[in-house]
């Protein structure tokens, strides 16, 4: 918009506005800031120009009059100079109302497309999600079954194992049974016929007994008969207790007459040492008898 000093200075009525001459050099950001800011005074601008010219008119017109009767009466000279017409510039007129609107088109298009351009990214990212959801509950899904079928295989397992340990156990328990039941049979009959055999042995060899023979009598004396034939399953149980501790008695003694050979054994050997330490330093005083012979 284009107001010369002349015209603030001679303006007495309402504001003259003259419209912009667009030229070949006037930056286009110039243009869209005066028709971004001067859109809403155009209507205003231009009904007061309108009248401004038609007042001009008129008062033009009413000084044509004047000047033809001026011979008669003295011309009017009047206080405040007159205000010009504005001139229209020659050149292309600028229609604000097409820019604003122009740029109102451009301006929605580039808020839709960047709507459009939201909204598919929302899309895009809806559909990753729901993926990502899918692709989680699979995996929770083959988790859970994978934990399933391990827990059952552990469970197979395990009942194999105590159905295999059940079975060995009772194996066990009847081939002890068996053998308890076959020594038994065995010791009844060494006890009722062993007393017998020993008898008629020391009858044919008279007095003349072998180290052998004294651990067969010491063993048939400490030996007791069973007689387990009549009885019944408490008089098995207690006759069972009484074998067993008469057992542990037995493997008791044996424990203690082994630790005391081994300690014996011991003893001569610590003894021998010292005599063979002894006699190394005695090689030279002469012969001496060690252990029942001379050395």
């Amino acid at each position: 918009m284009e107001v010369s000093p002349a015209d603030h200075s001679q303006d007495a009525g309402p504001l003259s506005v003259r419209p912009i001459q667009i030229s070949a050099v006037t930056p286009l950001a110039a243009v869209s800031f005066t028709s971004r800011f001067m859109s809403p005074w155009l209507p205003m601008v231009a009904s007061a120009t309108m009248s401004d010219l038609e007042d001009h008119g008129g008062h033009q017109e009413e000084e044509d009059e004047e000047q033809g009767e001026g011979e008669e009466r003295p011309k009017y000279k009047p206080l405040v100079t007159q205000l010009a017409a504005p001139k229209i510039p020659e050149g292309e007129r600028v229609d604000f109302d097409d820019i604003h609107r122009k740029r109102m088109e451009k301006d929605l298009l580039e808020l839709q497309t960047l709507i459009d351009v939201h909204f598919e990214q929302r899309k895009k990212e809806e559909q990753e999600l729901i993926g990502l959801k899918e692709r989680i509950e699979s995996r929770r899904a083959e988790r859970a079954e994978q934990q399933r079928v391990r827990a059952e295989k552990e469970r197979d397992r395990q009942t194999r194992i105590a159905e295999e340990r059940q079975r060995k156990e009772d194996e066990e328990a009847k081939k002890r049974a068996d053998d308890e039941a076959k020594k038994k049979k065995v010791l009844s009959n060494m006890g009722a016929h062993f007393g017998g055999f020993l008898a008629k042995a020391e009858q044919r060899r008279g007095k003349r007994q072998t180290a052998r023979e004294i651990k067969k009598k010491t063993l048939a004396d400490r030996r007791k008969p069973l007689a387990i034939e009549n009885l019944r399953e408490d008089g098995l149980r207690e006759r069972a207790k009484e074998m067993w501790e008469w057992i542990y008695q037995l493997e008791s003694e044996k424990f203690d007459l082994t630790e005391k050979m081994k300690r014996q054994k011991y003893e001569i050997n610590v003894l021998l040492n010292r005599i063979q330490h002894a006699q190394k330093f005695k090689k030279g005083h002469g012969k001496g008898k060690v252990g029942g012979r001379w050395k």
